[in-house]
């Protein structure tokens, strides 16, 4: 009705989630930017822009899923390693070595979509049953966090990736009890610690392997392999895990998935990146539901939504969560496949050096010198999962360890 009855209305937010939109994809399509520090730096910027409150919320929401589909399109098309470091390679890295890329994105896509489409639905009765669960889960998250991190050690396949976990988990869990109570200051007008701890353990070691690496091969067509249906149960899952990346606090969008995947018993990378996907983008609309029943915002953009103290005004919201999801379902595979000739058009030698420079300064800017150091430190301890032929899903002990202890 008010659509109807409030064109102006209308138009000023359909603006202002197109602004979102277009804000995210630039972000999404720099590597190395995080959606948290993203919201961060519009947190900041959110009181000098002029327009009212709750379109200034709409646009910044619209910008972090637009981020959180782009994203995705760096991730592929930047740090493929070498052919002989496969069994260590990302899911949707291996994709991408075997000229299936184009196909990724899409994958990622469809199952971001689904998830989103899923959330819309489940999000009411899923937030009920959070509810009376949170608070419990809450009471005993050492044991909830004790238990996840023996289940990931014993989905590995060898005692050497198992040795490799423990010490993954043991060195960045020390790295996140030491580095998350730090208050550093950088040149953006937050500081953020975890933007280069973060770059370090996931980003850094990924370049380093892909430097010695032939760059991006010939991609081939665009079809899934399975039919898009095949995408369907691992986004679904993928939707469900992001419920629990909304209302547990350090469970990640890696370590959902994992569970998902093993819960449709659909194996492989594309369900793992359909799973992956479908959490991240699913936990927007879930966390959003979370912080109008529980009062606690679980994700940096909604963290950055209420330091700026804008209005929560739901449908508004759920508004344009939904046209930036579909508008990021569009750009995903139209960007992305542009994304993809460029970076093969480039030395990727150079490439790969020029992105590891710009994590450094990322590091810089929003940590100053000491984001550097963390940095440093982060891509040693990254280093390890790879060494010992184990996930990297280990490595997000740097946040769930403190939130244990």
């Amino acid at each position: 009705m008010r659509v109807l009855v409030s064109p102006g209305a209308t138009a000023g937010a359909l603006a202002a989630i197109t602004f979102g939109v277009l804000l995210g994809t630039c972000s999404g399509l720099v590597p190395g930017l995080h959606v948290n520090s993203l919201a961060l730096l519009l947190a900041a910027a959110a009181p000098l822009v002029p327009g009212p409150p709750h379109l200034v919320g709409a646009a910044l929401l619209a910008a972090g899923v637009t981020h959180s589909f782009l994203d995705v399109v760096p991730t592929l098309a930047l740090g493929v390693p070498d052919p002989a470091m496969a069994v260590s390679a990302l899911p949707g890295h291996r994709l991408v070595m075997g000229g299936r890329g184009r196909e990724a994105l899409r994958v990622s896509a469809l199952g971001s979509g689904v998830a989103v489409a899923v959330a819309f639905v489940l999000g009411l009765p899923v937030t009920r049953a959070a509810r009376v669960l949170a608070p419990v889960v809450y009471e005993h998250i050492a044991v909830v966090v004790a238990a996840l991190l023996v289940v990931l050690l014993a989905g590995e396949q060898s005692w050497r990736a198992r040795a490799g976990g423990v010490l993954a988990i043991v060195a960045s869990g020390a790295l996140g009890v030491v580095a998350l109570p730090l208050d550093p200051s950088g040149v953006a007008p937050t500081g953020d610690a975890l933007a280069p701890l973060f770059a370090g353990l996931f980003g850094a070691p990924v370049l380093l392997a892909a430097y010695r690496g032939a760059g991006v091969p010939e991609q081939d067509d665009a079809v899934v392999a399975d039919g898009p249906r095949s995408v369907a149960g691992p986004g679904f899952a993928g939707s469900l895990a992001g419920a629990a990346v909304a209302y547990v606090p350090g469970v990640s969008g890696a370590i959902a998935a994992v569970f998902a995947v093993e819960a449709t018993g659909v194996d492989g990378d594309r369900a793992f990146v359909a799973a992956l996907s479908g959490v991240n983008t699913a936990n927007t609309v879930f966390a959003l539901f979370a912080l109008f029943a529980l009062g606690d915002p679980h994700t940096g953009v909604l963290v950055a939504f209420e330091r700026a103290s804008l209005p929560r005004t739901l449908p508004l919201l759920l508004a344009s969560i939904a046209l930036a999801a579909c508008a990021g379902a569009l750009l995903v595979p139209v960007l992305g496949d542009r994304y993809f000739r460029l970076v093969r058009a480039l030395n990727h030698r150079r490439l790969t050096a020029a992105v590891c420079v710009l994590l450094a300064v990322l590091a810089w800017v929003f940590a100053g010198w000491l984001g550097v150091g963390l940095l440093a430190v982060a891509t040693l301890v990254g280093l390890i999962p790879p060494h010992f032929g184990a996930r990297r899903v280990h490595l997000m002990a740097v946040l769930l360890v403190p939130i244990a202890l």
